[in-house]
């Protein structure tokens, strides 16, 4: 994609004018219409300015300045690059620090980088191969062999995890696929969307938090997500307290 065209999209998908983004990048919006139109040339220190400004994740900013011929500003390093050991090391520090909640760790794709021993409780009974680091948890989350089956309220719980798919459609439509046509519950949904759950140690009444490295400028950091499920009762909290599950 040529980067005039490249940035019109992502500042209409940002719904943001002409003048709007202009001012926020430090510009006219003489220049920038003249830049969209392709009658000037973004230097790279515009182009990262403009992708700055349209709050694009490291990865867009990366496509954005390739589009307009320089090369990327952001690394994307494998999570086993030396340089990235302390990241791991906080990683596994946050996991055993939520103990005994359930808390793991997955890249963009979903595919599930770790985990901390409680989320056993969230995965038991799913097929072999559908667990571990590597696999993709929302597929373990919606696959018939999956959780899915113990999962009470279905509906309501896949229609967030496939809200969270957009920038993967391939996936999203094959998980969408294994949902059924259910109707979501009547009435309020409450605070957030709970995760009720049936489990070997009783039923579970979870919500989730996602954890995100917030200053991050590799790409491979900067799309990690920690998720942790949390109890929304003393009954989900009892039973993640009691013994076997610390």
């Amino acid at each position: 994609m040529d980067f005039p065209r490249a940035l019109r999209e992502r500042r209409t998908r940002s719904h943001l004018s002409q003048l709007d983004l202009a001012l926020r990048a430090g510009t006219t919006q003489r220049h920038l219409s003249f830049i969209e139109s392709g009658r000037s040339v973004a230097g790279r220190n515009m182009v990262i300015r403009l992708a700055e400004s349209l709050e694009l994740p490291l990865r867009d900013r990366n496509e954005l300045l390739v589009s307009a011929g320089y090369a990327p500003a952001y690394a994307e390093s494998p999570l086993d690059d030396p340089t990235l050991a302390p990241v791991r090391t906080a990683i596994d520090h946050i996991l055993r620090g939520y103990q005994p909640y359930p808390a793991l760790v997955v890249d963009r794709q979903g595919d599930l980088i770790a985990a901390n021993d409680a989320f056993g409780l969230i995965a038991e009974g799913a097929a072999a191969e559908l667990v571990g680091p590597g696999r993709n948890v929302y597929r373990l989350a919606l696959h018939p062999d999956g959780v899915a089956p113990r999962i009470r309220n279905l509906a309501e719980w896949a229609r967030h995890i496939l809200a969270r798919l957009g920038h993967l459609p391939e996936l999203r439509d094959e998980l969408a696929g294994y949902v059924p046509d259910l109707e979501p519950s009547a009435g309020q949904l409450g605070f957030a969307v709970p995760l009720d759950l049936l489990s070997s140690r009783g039923e579970l009444h979870l919500m989730t938090t996602i954890t995100t490295f917030a200053t991050a400028v590799d790409v491979t950091l900067a799309e990690l997500k920690l998720e942790a499920f949390l109890p929304v009762d003393p009954a989900t909290a009892a039973i993640l307290h009691a013994p076997g599950n610390m």
